[in-house]
């Protein structure tokens, strides 16, 4: 074991496919400044240019960023070997979706007897690449490499099954802890002027989603849903990504003039509250932050039925939970049309949030699974 733990600290690295500010990565750095001086920590990334979510890690934490070995590229021994020397610098691995399978297969293949320290992947959701149905030569990979893993953490029931039915991991390794927020920052009234650049469309609701903008959030297409309203709605995108052309060109063919591109925003507590709804239109998702964070702040959903998201949301809000663009256009289309429904359902989703998805809870969970597997069970309370 590395000198982190052996001094009461551990050190923990965490290999991602990409660090820019998604949901995984805001989950992982809110950890991280929770724990605060209780561990250091070593991030590395398989896109060495996507580190954005440094900026988010409070500057009290202990944290580097080696360079390492590649952690992208095709699988082969030297490569693996290589993986192996680094895990054995550290005293916990955590990894993060397909992106670092890499590292999971080359602590897979070390072996129990190479002494290297356990490892506990997470498993948050899946590319455009996988949307429509997982790779079987992925989910064989994905078999083979856990099965050296210490646990698999997923946030979603959905991603539960998958672990246990196609990736064959037996009910003591694998792990549903569901995301949390500190629903506590949300309950203040944002500011009128949180979103900087925004000019409202007079007489207009504001529709808002917030992701980042990969083909995966599919935002062209709540452009479309959005179009037929559009004397009555204005939509706000935050998020930055390489689909903005694409969703600015969406938004130019279908005349939707008054669209506001806020770009990268962090604490979404500041400004989720000027949504009047909050659209999801994503191809896949699992159990998105975001719309915990929207449920916070009191806003109604409407949402493409993709991951946990139906049983996220409050009863009442279910029934705009819809299988297609033509849904989306309609659910959007009722909340603009009522606002007292529009209040009731933001209500009882700020209830539902309060209720099920306190950063407590997940906090308290990954300290005593990081912990046990640290062998030190207290180590991060």
């Amino acid at each position: 074991m590395a000198d982190g733990a052996g001094a009461g600290r551990p050190h923990i690295l965490h290999v991602h496919g990409s660090f820019t500010l998604g949901g995984k990565e805001a989950r992982a750095v809110r950890l991280m400044n929770i724990w605060g001086h209780r561990a250091r920590h070593s991030i590395v990334s398989a896109d060495r240019q996507a580190m954005g979510a440094r900026a988010a890690i409070d500057p009290a934490v202990e944290v580097d960023f080696p360079d390492g070995p590649s952690f992208a590229g095709k699988p082969g021994p030297g490569r693996y070997r290589q993986i192996r020397a680094f895990l054995g610098k550290f005293d916990l691995i955590l990894t993060y979706n397909w992106g670092a399978m890499d590292a999971v297969m080359a602590h897979r293949l070390a072996g129990r007897g190479a002494g290297l320290p356990p490892l506990i992947h997470h498993e948050d959701g899946f590319n455009a690449d996988e949307a429509d149905g997982l790779k079987v030569k992925r989910n064989l990979f994905r078999r083979i490499a856990l099965q050296g893993a210490h646990a698999l953490v997923v946030p979603s029931a959905r991603l539960e099954e998958i672990g246990r039915t196609v990736w064959k991991q037996p009910q003591g390794r694998l792990h549903l802890i569901r995301n949390g927020i500190d629903v506590e920052r949300y309950a203040p009234p944002p500011e009128p002027d949180a979103i900087p650049g925004l000019v409202r469309s007079p007489g207009k609701l504001l529709v808002g989603t917030l992701a980042g903008l990969r083909a995966v959030k599919n935002i062209p297409r709540l452009v479309r849903a959005v179009a037929p309203h559009r004397d009555l709605l204005q939509l706000v995108v935050v998020g930055e990504g390489p689909e903005r052309d694409a969703i600015l060109a969406e938004a130019a063919a279908q005349g939707l003039e008054d669209i506001h591109m806020a770009g990268f925003m962090d604490r979404p507590w500041r400004f989720l509250g000027l949504f009047d709804i909050f659209a999801l239109s994503s191809d896949s998702e699992q159990f998105p932050i975001s719309l915990v964070e929207a449920m916070a702040a009191g806003v109604p959903v409407a949402s493409m039925d993709v991951g946990d998201v139906a049983a996220m949301v409050a009863p009442e809000n279910r029934p705009l939970v819809v299988r297609d663009e033509a849904g989306l256009a309609e659910a959007l289309g009722t909340l603009a049309a009522d606002a007292d429904l529009r209040r009731r359902l933001g209500d009882a989703n700020r209830v539902r949030a309060s209720r099920d998805f306190a950063e407590s809870a997940m906090v308290e969970a990954y300290a005593r699974l990081y912990g046990e597997a640290l062998a030190s069970p207290h180590i991060l309370r």
